[in-house]
């Protein structure tokens, strides 16, 4: 086998097993990822499987990387193209909607429940994680701002409040999607995006 078909397949092994740890991952928890299951889903030994990270804290900070790649696949780089402000921010909330509503991970939102599983904690993964919302506040941040520098928005937005506000539909929202199995909630946080990005 030469060595670029080698390295082809070691990163297509990989990939795999990071396809398969974020799956059970958003519907189990980072803790839900044990070698030796994974090893068996993937008919790999589990000694080939470890070589690939080293650690499980190393693999489930893989996995923290790769739900981040699918979520900025999934919403901000589907609008990135809108004008930014709130031709922006609208797409963002909708593209976040829809991500959830199509149900892109079998457990709903990947950082909704791995945030949940690490808050009380302290070390590497809950600081990824924290990470990774704080970037995304930023996010947030910019587009409001920007919003309300062009007079799309009120002036006197409370630009902090407002994030935590959509933070707090979204999380309704997989809250109902995933443990109430409730299929309006879409359209109800549709409506409360509606009103809270209204000027």
């Amino acid at each position: 086998m030469s060595p670029r078909r080698s390295v082809a397949d070691t990163l297509e092994t990989r990939q795999r097993i990071l396809d398969r740890s974020l799956a059970i991952a958003s519907a189990e928890g980072l803790e839900g990822l044990t070698i030796g299951r994974l090893a068996a889903e993937l008919g790999m030994s589990k000694a080939g499987l470890l070589g690939h990270f080293g650690t499980k804290e190393a693999l489930q900070l893989a996995v923290v990387d790769q739900a981040a790649e699918v979520f900025l696949r999934e919403v901000p780089r589907k609008v990135k193209q809108m004008p930014s402000g709130l031709p922006r921010l609208i797409d963002v909330c909708e593209a976040w909607v829809s991500y959830l509503e199509r149900e892109v991970l079998p457990g709903g939102c990947f950082f909704t429940a791995a945030t949940a599983e690490f808050d009380g904690r302290s070390g590497r993964v809950r600081d990824a994680l924290a990470g990774m919302n704080a970037l995304w506040r930023r996010d947030l941040r910019i587009h409001i701002r920007r919003a309300v520098s062009d007079g799309e928005l009120k002036p006197d937005t409370d630009v902090e409040q407002l994030i935590y506000e959509i933070l707090g539909v979204m999380l309704a929202l997989n809250h109902f999607l995933q443990l109430e199995h409730d299929s309006a909630a879409p359209r109800r946080a549709r409506q409360a995006l509606k009103r809270l990005l209204t000027k």
